[in-house]
């Protein structure tokens, strides 16, 4: 799957240059002359993809951006580019989770590893992002009596526990452990709680 650019700068000339250097490296390219443009247009997240962000653009600045982007949760990952570099702009970008922080003019090495880092972070998080969803849909699987136990299992309940608490036999709850289990696909107790984990079910 190619991947994709997205280029925010209000300079026409600039995008242009940077489109065509994008497009020699084999990427695909969006350009966008504003902030607001590529909200209004909300990068597709299941191709891999980076934005190239320009920081002071007219409108919403690219910092502004940024926060609007992690607050509608997108994971597309952001390298910042600009003419005009200052410590508490980097310091607070790269804090909110910019991926790189590049000063213009930048030459073509330089940009094109930023980006391959940027697009590699992307791919990682789309997995991820897709194995916490598959793991999601197989705790929406369980029945209401099969998420008491496992929310008491990986809360490090016995057995004998677990029934007390739940006013069944201990025999019961081993067969609903067992259901647990194989519905989860997981060999061990540790492997059914890192998934809790994971899923932020533990807090």
């Amino acid at each position: 799957m190619t991947s994709r650019v997205h280029v925010v700068d209000d300079d026409e000339s600039f995008r242009a240059a940077i489109e065509r250097r994008l497009k020699l490296a084999g990427y695909q390219v969006a350009s966008y002359p504003s902030g607001q443009q590529l909200l209004d247009r909300l990068p597709e997240e299941n191709e891999p993809g980076c934005i190239l962000l320009d920081v002071q653009i007219p409108g919403l600045s690219g910092p502004e951006l940024q926060d609007r982007l992690n607050e509608v949760g997108s994971t597309l990952p952001i390298v910042f580019l600009t003419g005009h570099a200052d410590t508490p702009t980097t310091v607070r970008t790269i804090k909110a989770g910019a991926e790189d922080f590049l000063t213009k003019p930048v030459e073509s090495e330089q940009l094109l590893r930023a980006i391959e880092r940027a697009l590699a972070r992307h791919t990682h998080l789309r997995c991820e992002r897709q194995k916490l969803d598959q793991m999601r849909a197989l705790v929406a699987e369980l029945t209401p009596r099969e998420r008491q136990v496992f929310d008491l299992v990986v809360r490090g309940k016995l057995n004998k526990q677990i029934a007390h608490e739940l006013g069944a036999t201990e025999r019961t709850i081993k067969a609903h452990r067992h259901q647990v289990m194989e519905k989860m696909k997981v060999q061990s107790l540790a492997e059914l709680v890192t998934i809790a984990e994971r899923l932020g079910l533990l807090a």
